[in-house]
C-alpha cells in the first residue's frame, strides 16, 4: 500500500508541477489581451473580446495553477498559531483541513459538471449520466450556451477548463492528505 500511495503522489505531484510551471506564464497572456486592449482604445476602435478573453484567461490561470500553488504550500494560510507547531501537529491539522477542502472541492466539481452539461444544451437533473451518454453516444449536445455579451463565445471551453481544474485540486488534495497520513506515521514516500 505504501507503494501505491508513493506512486500516487509522485505521478500527481509531477502532473501538477509541470502544468503549475506552463501556467505560471498566464500571466503573460492576461497582460498581452489586457495591453492590446488599451492600444486598441486608444489608436483603433475599440475591440469587443479583449475583456472577457482577458477574464476566461483569469479563470484558466488561477483554476489550473492551483493544483501547484498547494503543492508549494503557496496557498493563503492563517499563521497566528500554526508556525509555532511541530511538523507532527501541522500534519494533524492539514490533515483533518484536507478532509473538509475534499468535501468543498466535491461540490464545486459536482456544479462545474452541471454547469457545463447546462452549457452544452443539457437541461436535465443528472450530468454524470449524461457526460456517460457523451461518451457512448445515447446523448447529444444541444443548443450551445454563449455569453450574454456583444462579443457572445461559446461558454462551454471555460467551464471545461474549471472541470479539468476542479480535478487536479482534488488530485492534489487527495496527494497532500497521503503526504500527512505519511509524516503521522513516519513514513517517507520518497523511499518506497
Amino acid at each position: 500500500m505504501k507503494r501505491v500511495a508513493g506512486v500516487y503522489v509522485r505521478w500527481v505531484d509531477a502532473v501538477n508541477y509541470r502544468i503549475g510551471r506552463v501556467m505560471m506564464y498566464g500571466i503573460f497572456v492576461m497582460m498581452a489581451i489586457l495591453l492590446w486592449s488599451s492600444i486598441s482604445k486608444t489608436f483603433f476602435l475599440p475591440t469587443l473580446w479583449t475583456l472577457e478573453m482577458a477574464q476566461f484567461a483569469m479563470v484558466a490561470y488561477y483554476i489550473t495553477g492551483g493544483p501547484y500553488a498547494m503543492q508549494l504550500g503557496a496557498n493563503v494560510r492563517m499563521d497566528l498559531f500554526y508556525h509555532d507547531w511541530s511538523v507532527r501537529k501541522k500534519a494533524w491539522f492539514d490533515a483533518f483541513t484536507v478532509l473538509l477542502l475534499l468535501f468543498y472541492l466535491g461540490v464545486l466539481l459536482y456544479g462545474a459538471l452541471g454547469s457545463t452539461a447546462y452549457s452544452l444544451g443539457y437541461w436535465g437533473q443528472e450530468p454524470l449520466a449524461y457526460f456517460a451518454g457523451l461518451l457512448v453516444g445515447t446523448e447529444e449536445v444541444g443548443r450551445l450556451e454563449r455569453s450574454s455579451t456583444a462579443w457572445r463565445p461559446y461558454i462551454w471551453p471555460i467551464k471545461a477548463v474549471m472541470i479539468f481544474g476542479f480535478f487536479l485540486m482534488l488530485l492534489q488534495a487527495v496527494s497532500e492528505l497521503i503526504k500527512d497520513i505519511a509524516t503521522l506515521r513516519e513514513v517517507d514516500l520518497r523511499v518506497v
